[in-house]
This record gives C-alpha cells, structure tokens and sequence, in this order.
C-alpha cells in the first residue's frame, strides 16, 4: 500500500535534516519506493504493515537517528486525496490554506483553538471529514493568533500541518 509520513517539525528549531538521508533511514527499516517530497518533511513509500506499526519503526528510526523525540502521522493514498478534494476554501493568491494531519479528533482541539482566538484578516477555518483546513492571509501565518498557538509544547505530538498546495504536489508524486 502506497503511504506518506508527514514528519512534524522538520527544518525548524534547530531540527535540520536532509531527506535524502530521511528517506535512507526510511529504507533501512523497511520501507520501499521511498521518496520525499519538498524539503518540510513528507516522505511517500510502500509498505504492507498497517498505519500504527507504521508509526512505531519509523518514529523509533527517527528519532534514533537523528537523537530527537520524532513525531510522524502516516496517511494513505486516499486519505490524502480526501485532504485534497475536501478544501472547502476557494483558490485565492492572497491567501494560504492549511490542512492539518494528525491523531484522531485533533481537529475539535484545533477549531476551540481557533475559536478562542483573535482572527486576522480573511482568516476563517472548517472542519470537514473530520480534517481542520485553516485559511490565512499570506505574510500573517506566524503573526496570527492561531499561528502562534499552532507552536504549543503541549500540542507538538497532536498533529502537523501543510499548505494545501503541498498535498497536490504530493499526490501527483504519488500517482506517477
């Protein structure tokens, strides 16, 4: 089954990696037609295990590795294609859309998150199939309310995000 790891954390705060190595370590435990897409983390490969025993090895790989606390969410091919066709934002180029990967309901803890805080312009989010996509003005993604939350100690091992545009870029990487 083919599948991508979103790693979370990837390139930021000092946890610099290069995703060829990333994607060595990918093969290493197992893992095969690995590759990555973008420098932020995704890693697509193929593998007969099931999602948990997925995230077991490659958490574990990783954060050997690299002697780091890794955190991954490892999704199907249909799911993120459920990521892709269920924006429910318009394409517009003054905005950034997010959608967000992660554990089971995180999107309720995300959408009180957003609630609870103070909205910059054209900023709005929705929760549809169970995924939260998070819209934003370009230039305001860390200066917003939300954006800074997105950084919480207390959430780092809950979700991550991407920009929409990445999980196309990820499907078509992974249909060809």
């Amino acid at each position: 089954m083919k599948y991508c790891a979103f790693l979370r954390g990837v390139n930021v705060k000092g946890t610099n990696m290069k995703m060829a190595e990333v994607c060595e370590i990918f093969k290493n435990a197992g893992m095969q037609d690995v590759v990555s897409v973008l420098a932020s983390g995704n890693i697509i490969f193929t593998s007969n295990k099931n999602t948990e025993d997925l995230k077991i090895i490659l958490e574990k790989a990783m954060s050997e590795h690299f002697n780091y606390e890794a955190f991954l969410f490892i999704k199907s091919q249909e799911e993120i294609e459920n990521f892709w066709n269920s924006n429910p934002f318009d394409k517009n180029e003054n905005l950034h859309v997010y959608a967000f990967v992660g554990h089971n309901e995180v999107e309720k803890v995300l959408m009180n998150e957003f609630e609870n805080a103070a909205k910059t312009e054209k900023e709005d989010a929705e929760i549809v199939n169970n995924t939260f996509y998070w819209q934003v003005a370009k230039g305001n993604t860390l200066d917003s309310t939300f954006g800074k939350i997105l950084g919480k100690k207390s959430l780092k091992d809950q979700f991550t995000s991407r920009n929409i545009n990445t999980f196309d870029k990820i499907l078509k990487k992974i249909n060809s």
